[in-house]
């Protein structure tokens, strides 16, 4: 026998995964990482006994439902879940994921358009991060199609701004979970920083890369990687994160001075493989990096003059670009972020999991 499980399949800027109302999954922790794994076929390297992608970035889930608490209108839950692990982690943001929540919320029936445009504020469970989603929603429906374009997804949609509101300590104790510009860990200087997400930011010729390399090229380098993940994991500790061995974070990235016009190069590492981009809340969190003067980011990087700065961060396959404002009375500190992604809905239905992983009572069974 199989259970039934509502959901739509949705691409959330460069990543992808199913996404759940929080109404239709266990209540209890065990019994719901059990079902986000039959969902996605974990464990196993192709996921070919589920809906994952085979990749950590298509090895993602989202959990969504109604808000209570006063000026928050949908809380999310994001899970990372690995092609070859049996581990669902709920610790670290996906701001890619994050872009698809509001239209997952206005096709499931969650919220209702609010105009042309509509805007929800979202919480995120996971680190307690809120921030403003706009969506294209004339008719009363969701628009996918349009003219924004996002590197790293083929074509063009319709553009979703999402603005973070607090997004410094995500995981860490603070912006500088070491409180320091940069650190000397394992004989490599690095910055470690969380404005989103946990980053390890060190140069890519420390490590004896140019920061051109392709993803290909780095994910082939088994010593290469062997160098990061001790590099991780003595940073780790320094961050007040404790052994990070089996954790998704910090991430690890390498930074170059810009190749294509932009602010800044990066290859970042998710933390074992390498990105085919580089995650939403990592580029906030480099583009930070790069307004801090005496950090590893801001030596190598080119930085616009003024407050209000937009800053595109290269990656193997174009760039990101972030907008940041500065507060003119705290140099160094930034008081707002924003970007934009794209989504679409590429599937609805039922995921489908054994009866022995998750059988519910149903309530017509409950009154029988």
């Amino acid at each position: 026998m199989l259970t039934p499980i509502p959901c739509l399949f949705m691409r959330g800027g460069t990543s992808r995964g199913p996404f759940f109302d929080a109404a239709d999954l266990p209540v209890d922790i065990p019994t719901r990482d059990r079902v986000l794994l039959a969902v996605m076929g974990s464990p196993d390297p192709r996921q070919i006994d589920g809906l994952g992608g085979a990749h950590p970035l298509t090895s993602k889930v989202g959990i969504v439902r109604r808000s209570a608490l006063p000026g928050v209108d949908l809380e999310f839950l994001f899970a990372q879940l690995q092609p070859d692990k049996d581990t669902v982690d709920t610790t670290p943001n996906c701001g890619n994921m994050l872009a698809a929540v509001v239209p997952f919320a206005l096709e499931s029936g969650m919220v209702v358009a609010r105009g042309d445009t509509s805007t929800y504020r979202v919480l995120t469970l996971n680190t307690d991060m809120r921030c403003d989603i706009t969506v294209q929603s004339p008719g009363g429906h969701v628009e996918y199609e349009g003219a924004a374009r996002i590197d790293g997804v083929p074509g063009t949609a319709a553009p979703i701004k999402i603005s973070f509101l607090d997004t410094a300590g995500s995981v860490c104790s603070g912006l500088l979970p070491t409180g320091r510009l940069r650190d000397l860990i394992d004989g490599i200087e690095v910055t470690c920083i969380d404005n989103g997400m946990p980053l390890v930011i060190f140069r890519a010729s420390d490590v004896g890369c140019t920061g051109a390399e392709t993803v290909a090229r780095l994910n082939a380098d088994t010593a290469l990687k062997a160098r990061i993940e001790r590099l991780r994991i003595a940073a780790g500790h320094a961050m007040g994160l404790g052994d990070v061995a089996a954790r998704n974070y910090p991430k690890m990235t390498l930074v170059s001075p810009p190749r294509q016009g932009g602010s800044i190069g990066t290859r970042s590492f998710i933390p074992h493989v390498c990105h085919d981009a580089i995650g939403v809340l990592a580029a906030v969190t480099v583009g930070t990096a790069c307004v801090l003067d005496g950090s590893v980011a801001h030596a190598v990087a080119v930085v616009p003059d003024g407050n209000a700065k937009t800053l595109s961060v290269e990656h193997p396959t174009g760039e990101f670009s972030v907008e940041l404002e500065l507060d003119p009375a705290q140099p160094g500190t930034v008081i707002r972020a924003a970007l934009l992604r794209t989504a679409r809905l590429l599937m609805r239905g039922e995921a489908m999991v054994p009866s022995s992983v998750w059988a519910p009572v149903r309530r017509n069974q409950e009154h029988a």
